[in-house]
């Protein structure tokens, strides 16, 4: 069975840093792109930040790069996105998907609805 399962997240205050992770399984994760995803309560979701591969530069837009950093792990598995400076508008729940071949700033802002595979959301909260 395919599994995403993304962690990490809590209660976080302003100006706060957190790592989520994202650990797959159940399909070939050197393979797939894997992207950082969130929806706020009441708003759209909203893709943040992808990565193909170690030896690939990340995608990310442009709300959130001089913030969150995403990187991998081949050897685990596992996908992870530090998020530093952390603003209330950043409470949301934080998904991370996987795809084959989607990975790019209009992929995440576009196409989010064609990645592959999904996780679970992993929920951040960021009070002042």
């Amino acid at each position: 069975d395919v599994q995403l399962q993304a962690s990490g997240g809590g209660s976080v205050q302003v100006g706060g840093s957190l790592t989520l992770s994202c650990t797959a399984s159940g399909f070939p994760f050197n393979a797939s792109a894997i992207g950082w995803f969130r929806q706020a309560p009441g708003k759209e979701r909203e893709g943040l930040a992808c990565i193909f591969n170690p030896d690939n530069a990340p995608f990310y837009v442009p709300s959130v790069e001089d913030r969150f950093t995403i990187f991998r792990d081949e050897a685990i598995n596992t996908v992870y996105l530090r998020m530093n400076n952390l603003e209330p508008e950043d409470t949301a729940i934080y998904y991370c998907a996987a795809d084959s071949y989607l990975c790019s700033d209009y992929a995440l802002q576009y196409l989010a609805s064609q990645f592959d595979h999904w996780g679970q959301g992993t929920l951040v909260t960021v009070s002042s």
